[in-house]
């Protein structure tokens, strides 16, 4: 009992800390925060894709677009650039998850048929569909400009500056951001819980089974095209969600934030984190939004850094620097990611099992040490007939 509470106890500090830090941060953090805790999300959905089911995907801003678009379309307005339904926008926020899914479940005929590089380009080729489309639908996506969306809200109560106008805890003026940040840690934690029940549960382990072998998958009766087909709709459900929080968090979307950029930092943050960990998603989710965010802000008081367009070295580029030295750095001495190298500290922790169990089984052959001598081998009987080299083998 002491051993779950001492392996549970990192997870509810981090818990604690997640729930306390907007009575202390300001707006800089708490955006920032906003952008990392999207980004979890949709990095636990790639994770399951990529890391538990064993498929590569470069598609995964594809469907983040897509929740993204859902969203603002089904809670917006029709007004004189772009349209709308006005929907409640927690019908809205479903309605990404689910349309994503749709998405993905539309493209499961061909992800069932590929797998490898070749499932990475055909991904690869909904990036450049997503922005001719983004682009193109000019009354639902606003066009090269984009449009704004709708902030969030449920009955009686708005999670922006207004309705109510004025909201305080304990001293701390509750703002947008402010109710924005637990409205998404409720979906964090609920997409954690979702991923991890999901991979414990027979769906989980078949789709284990298809990433170490489709062959053997099938032959212990896995329908192995089914098997990937779950797996690209659940993570393209949790890319939507991941898409309707980024447009809450920026408050107005454009094509250029789902490029294929997104894509590649989404495979970077399960790579750095860890191929398969939901924990590991989200360590790796964090560092690689927070990074260039923070080197931004900060750049004035880092002598080595230039300004934007100056021809030096920014923190855009410096911040692409560092994690892509992380990714060869995690590549050739963690080959577990963070999530790994955690896991083996956590288990060496422990030390060597205690004394005073049974005593080590010698090994057979000679002694090694001197008047110490191992049995001989039972005598083969004498009616035995002499076994051949061809039935010992």
């Amino acid at each position: 009992m002491s051993e779950l509470l001492l392996r549970r106890l990192p997870g509810g500090v981090l818990l604690l800390a997640a729930l306390a830090l907007p009575l202390v941060l300001d707006d800089f953090w708490l955006q920032a925060g906003l952008f990392a805790m999207a980004a979890v999300v949709g990095a636990i959905g790639l994770t399951l894709l990529v890391g538990w089911a064993g498929q590569l995907s470069l598609g995964h801003a594809f469907f983040a677009a897509l929740g993204a678009y859902t969203y603002a379309w089904l809670a917006g307005e029709t007004d004189a650039t772009s349209a709308g339904l006005g929907l409640p926008p927690v019908l809205a926020l479903v309605g990404a998850g689910v349309l994503a899914a749709v998405g993905g479940a539309a493209f499961s005929p061909i992800s069932g048929r590929l797998r490898g590089i070749y499932l990475g380009l055909a991904t690869l080729g909904l990036v450049f569909l997503a922005r001719h489309v983004m682009v193109n639908a000019e009354p639902v996506t606003g066009g090269f400009n984009g449009r704004i969306v709708a902030p969030f809200a449920v009955p009686g109560f708005s999670f922006s500056n207004s309705d109510p106008d004025y909201l305080a805890v304990a001293g701390v003026e509750f703002g947008g951001l402010h109710r924005l940040w637990y409205l998404f840690l409720l979906v964090v934690l609920a997409g954690a819980w979702t991923a991890r029940n999901l991979r414990a549960s027979r769906v989980g382990r078949a789709m284990a089974n298809v990433r170490d072998s489709e062959a053997a998958a099938a032959a212990m009766g896995i329908s192995v095209a089914r098997t990937k087909a779950t797996a690209f709709v659940v993570s393209s459900a949790y890319a939507g969600v991941a898409g309707a929080l980024m447009a809450l968090a920026y408050g107005r979307i454009a094509p250029d934030v789902f490029g294929l950029q997104l894509s590649i930092d989404f495979l970077v943050m399960i790579v750095l984190g860890g191929l398969g960990s939901v924990a590991g998603a989200a360590v790796g989710a964090v560092f690689v939004v927070t990074l260039p965010l923070v080197l931004s802000q900060y750049s004035g008081d880092l002598p080595f850094l230039a300004a934007p367009g100056s021809g030096g070295l920014d923190a855009a580029t410096l911040a692409r620097l560092l994690y892509g030295a992380a990714i060869i750095a995690v590549l050739l001495f963690l080959r577990g990611g963070i999530a790994g190298a955690l896991g083996r500290l956590r288990r060496g922790r422990h030390g060597p099992p205690p004394a005073g169990g049974p005593p080590p089984v010698p090994p057979p052959g000679p002694a090694t040490n001197e008047g110490t001598a191992t049995p001989d081998p039972a005598p083969i009987p004498a009616s035995a007939p002499p076994r051949s080299k061809e039935t010992t083998r």
